[in-house]
């Protein structure tokens, strides 16, 4: 695994979920936040934690943050703050951004000056606690964008046994079959003739009202 080094913006929940799942597979993390004692709670759980204004030029300037891969800006309910330390990090150098937003009109604005992935973490936890209540099937489910979405599905009594070309799902239910978990294997990119058993999950990705209805059919 190629080692990469992310740069995290502001550390409550969201962020230092993240700074911490990052540093524990294995990346460098550098962790940036103003209040002191969540910096000191966080120092022993990232490669490096620092208490900083992340809208001070010369503070992240000297932190050399144009040497990082990655940059996620998670500042909450401080929108004026997230856009200008996005606005900050694009200028300082640094290549993929994202940003976290609370709204549509505020990820708009994170797109118009660099961001390259605009998040909305509460609404995604949303979609995919609400998916996974209404059908014991659906594991997990992620929105791409309003119209695409990728989802996890536990294989249905009525596949069992049957090929990929027999279901034939794209045609049916208008989604592709992208991956299947057997156990702790992964089959990506599965031929036509794989065949569907018990307790196998299916990793689909098609139109979210696709999706929804084949959700519905399962259910």
């Amino acid at each position: 695994m190629v080692k990469k080094q992310f740069i995290i913006i502001g550390l409550g929940r969201f962020g230092t979920s993240v700074a911490e799942t990052l540093y524990a597979l294995g990346n460098d993390v550098l962790a940036l936040d103003k209040d002191e004692e969540v910096i000191q709670n966080i120092s022993d759980k990232v490669t490096h934690a620092v208490q900083v204004d992340a809208n001070d030029e010369h503070s992240l300037r000297a932190l050399g943050i144009s040497n990082f891969d990655v940059a996620i800006i998670s500042i909450g309910s401080d929108v004026q703050a997230s856009i200008l330390s996005t606005l900050l990090v694009k200028e300082l150098g640094v290549k993929h951004i994202i940003t976290k937003a609370n709204n549509a009109l505020h990820a708009k604005v994170l797109y118009k000056i660099g961001a390259n992935r605009v998040i909305f973490p509460e609404k995604d936890m949303g979609v995919r606690v609400a998916h996974n209540l209404c059908s014991s099937n659906i594991l997990d489910y992620i929105e791409l964008s309003p119209d695409f979405s990728i989802a996890e599905i536990v294989s249905s009594p009525v596949w069992y046994g049957k090929t990929l070309r027999e279901l034939n799902l794209r045609a049916e239910y208008g989604i592709n079959i992208m991956a299947i978990k057997t156990h702790n294997e992964i089959n990506v990119a599965p031929s036509p003739d794989e065949r569907i058993q018990e307790e196998d999950i299916v990793v689909a990705i098609g139109e979210t009202k696709q999706l929804n209805n084949l959700e519905k059919l399962i259910r």
